[in-house]
């Protein structure tokens, strides 16, 4: 009578990443070699982080490119990765989101900051906020080597007293920024922009300021309503 032996066949192991040389792990490849020198498989498994009871994130990342390749995955529905296994609801919208965030960088145009050559091309930008103002302010318009604008931002709040507005808080942001130029404009609440002597004054002082540093003072413009002076161009700079 022939016997028969039954074998039972051992449960397959899984290789879990830890058990991975330091150097084959996704995670650790990209931060020694850059995001670049990951394959597609190795991209994915960092986004999953975790595999299943059977399959390490390497191997279920491995089959889901080759059920779908990069860019069909890309177009599957969250309810769709859902159904695969191992991945759940947390797992797709991961994916999901990952591919979102390509296509919007895919669509992304920087919008190119305005160039400020002259003291009308501010006044079109900065005179129709500051000329309603009911306080004076002081605003620092950072400029780069082209006259493109980098950065704007109000220094002070009250009157302009070259003893109250020191140069420090002009420049610092100026240096800040790696500005070229600066241009400073103020305006006059009662509407008439003629400079009053404090206003020459402060202006004199961070002029010589910016000189000194190396990033000259442009000009300075007085706005009122529906007019205004540029300080350079009336010669009290």
């Amino acid at each position: 009578m022939e016997m028969k032996i039954s074998v039972r066949k051992r449960p397959r192991q899984k290789l879990k990443l830890k058990d991975l040389p330091e150097d084959e792990r996704p995670r650790e490849r990209l931060m020694k070699l850059g995001p670049s020198a990951l394959s597609n498989t190795e991209l994915l498994a960092i986004i999953l982080r975790s595999g299943t009871a059977e399959e390490n994130v390497l191997g279920m990342s491995a089959q889901l490119l080759q059920r779908h390749n990069i860019s069909e995955l890309s177009r599957v529905s969250i309810s769709q990765l859902e159904k695969i296994r191992g991945i759940g609801k947390s797992k797709a919208c991961q994916i999901s989101a990952c591919f979102e965030l390509g296509r919007r960088l895919a669509s992304h145009t920087v919008k190119r900051s305005p160039l400020i050559k002259t003291s009308g091309d501010a006044v079109r930008i900065y005179g129709p906020e500051m000329k309603h103002l009911k306080k004076e302010h002081l605003k620092a318009v950072l400029l780069d080597s082209r006259c493109r604008l980098i950065k704007d931002e109000t220094v002070s709040i009250g009157s302009l007293d070259a003893n109250i507005v020191h140069p420090r808080e002009v420049y610092r942001l100026a240096l800040l920024e790696s500005a070229s130029y600066v241009m400073l404009m103020h305006n006059h609440p009662s509407g008439d922009p003629t400079p009053t002597r404090e206003d020459i004054e402060a202006t004199r002082k961070l002029s010589a300021a910016g000189n000194a540093i190396g990033i000259p003072l442009i000009d300075h413009l007085v706005i009122g309503n529906g007019k205004f002076v540029s300080m350079r161009s009336a010669g009290l700079m």
